[in-house]
């Protein structure tokens, strides 16, 4: 069995109008969420073997927020364009190209790409995941190879207004 994390993005500041969207800052609110998060997922003993994360700042910045919590060396994450600019399909590729040694990983991406890839996964609905929302699939499957639309099962999903 392999078991994803899906996490989007935790808030971004849309203050400055010089900044592209790719540059995105977090914003005070995401700044808190993030740790707030990875915390919660740490006294669940949640330890990633590999994290990937889309490499805008805003994406990035949540996954180094998360890798420092988890003990996840910064250094480690993988940067993937096509979780930025990329649908549903391409994310299903990346997990697909995950070494079969890793038995967990997490995912830093997008809306709606990654609610997107979250129902295709699971076949179950879930509307829009909230900014720095994470997701637990577990895939009954020996390699990632195998990950296929439906593979997956939503164990659980939370996201930090739950816990304000």
């Amino acid at each position: 069995m392999k078991t994803l994390y899906l996490v989007r993005h935790a808030k971004s500041s849309w203050e400055s109008a010089r900044q592209s969207d790719f540059e995105r800052t977090l914003n005070e609110r995401g700044l808190k969420a993030a740790p707030l998060m990875a915390n919660l997922l740490k006294k669940k003993q949640v330890l990633p073997q590999s994290v990937i994360a889309s490499p805008a700042n805003r994406a990035i910045t949540t996954a180094e927020l998360f890798c420092e919590i988890l003990n996840f060396p910064e250094k480690e994450i993988k940067k993937r364009i096509e979780i930025y600019e990329g649908g549903s399909g391409q994310l299903l590729q990346i997990v697909r190209e995950i070494p079969d040694s890793t038995k967990t990983a997490m995912l830093f991406g997008h809306n709606p790409t990654i609610t997107e890839f979250s129902n295709l996964l699971t076949e179950e609905y879930i509307d829009s995941l909230a900014t720095c929302g994470v997701v637990r699939i577990d895939l009954k499957i020996e390699s990632w190879k195998d990950a296929l639309p439906g593979t997956g099962k939503l164990v659980w999903y939370d996201y930090p207004k739950k816990h304000l």
